[in-house]
């Protein structure tokens, strides 16, 4: 006998048409994630060797040989096996921790279990990070991230915030009360860390307050400046004939917080591990972030389109963040993270003008930072 299993097709061709619209298309911001406002002064004597430059970072009580999360991308759709086996396999080599896309499908259809379960079966020492939509775990919190969890053997669950995609999508899920509640839920009755992320609109130092008061483990910024899931909403539809949400969605192509304005403010607003993400595309942003008090770097778009060619080509690209890092760190005088946090800075333009507004002080959160993170 053939057992037919239904499949929710628009879930699954949505998750290909992302993929496809994300590779072939301008899907960009067009504002700046504001890190082109920060200067690290150049510091001519570093007295240092290139070759001692140490990397190594600890997060969530894991060492990694360098500050780079491979973020969010994609799972549910059979293209999706082979993008998230690479980027695995690229993670386990350079030992940096790994978020997973949305595991929806895979909770829905457990035939499609497989296309994020590919990563676990890379390494069992891999560092997975689980990922679920706050609506979907409004719902059934405890019994939705137990099972997103158990998929993978996930060493800690991201849930992700986005209602800004959801807003501008055709038949988005734009019920969101009661998050904060299912956030608690989870937090006080789940045992891996919980970590929270935005999907490229930034959060404000007003909302991770009341994620840490919920009881989260890290905030992963996701601030705007890179890839801008309404440009992509729009130019999915258009590229299906349909210009039904240009005139809505249009609007909202940059809204959000630049990163660095986000990193910022997240960081003055609590006390929790930050990662920087959003439009980070070298390491110098790497070194910037980590300059300003990220304790982990993420990074997605780049990294789509060599997972399409193989685990080598992704692993060439960390390396090639990996070097622009250790270059930048001897260029302000950091043989190590840590000391990279006291180097020199200087912010000027639209983002001083940001910080001054909101009455931030950079060098005090810096300060507040480093005795956080180093005692």
């Amino acid at each position: 006998m053939v057992v037919m299993i239904k499949v929710d097709r628009d879930i699954v061709d949505r998750k290909v048409e992302h993929i496809e619209t994300v590779l072939k298309e301008d899907v960009s911001y067009h504002i700046s994630t504001l890190f082109n406002d920060i200067t690290l002064i150049h510091d001519a004597v570093p007295e240092l060797s290139l070759h001692k430059i140490d990397t190594k970072i600890n997060f969530l009580n894991r060492e990694f040989n360098v500050p780079i999360l491979i973020d969010s991308m994609t799972g549910g759709a059979k293209i999706a096996e082979k993008i998230n086996k690479n980027l695995a396999l690229a993670a386990y080599e350079a030992n940096i921790p790994i978020s997973c896309g949305s595991q929806r499908s895979g909770l829905k259809h457990r035939n499609l279990e497989y296309t994020y379960r590919v990563m676990r079966d890379v390494s069992k020492d891999l560092f997975i990070i689980g990922n679920m939509g706050l609506q979907q775990l409004i719902k059934d919190p405890i019994d939705i991230a137990i099972r997103a969890i158990e998929m993978i053997d996930a060493d800690a669950l991201a849930i992700h915030l986005n209602p800004l995609q959801e807003a501008v999508q055709l038949k988005g899920d734009v019920d969101f009360e009661g998050g904060l509640k299912a956030i608690e839920k989870i937090t006080s009755q789940i045992s891996v860390p919980i970590i929270v992320k935005e999907t490229g609109a930034g959060i404000s130092g007003t909302v991770a307050k009341k994620l840490e008061a919920a009881g989260i483990s890290a905030i992963n910024v996701s601030g705007a400046g890179g890839t801008s899931w309404s440009a992509v909403e729009i130019i999915r539809l258009r590229n299906k004939g349909s210009n039904y949400r240009d005139n809505v969605a249009s609007v909202f192509w940059d809204w959000g917080i630049p990163t660095a304005a986000s990193l910022i403010e997240v960081l003055n607003s609590t006390f929790l591990p930050v990662i920087s993400s959003g439009g980070i595309r070298n390491g110098l942003d790497i070194a910037k972030s980590l300059a300003l008090g990220a304790s982990l770097c993420g990074i997605a778009h780049p990294f789509l389109s060599r997972a399409m060619e193989s685990s080598e080509s992704v692993i060439e690209l960390i390396d090639t963040y990996t070097d622009q890092l250790k270059i930048a760190m001897l260029l302000t005088g950091s043989e190590n993270v840590r000391e990279l946090l006291k180097a020199d800075i200087v912010i000027t333009g639209k983002l001083i003008d940001w910080v001054r507004y909101r009455g931030i002080d950079v060098e005090e959160v810096r300060r507040k930072t480093y005795e956080k993170l180093y005692g």
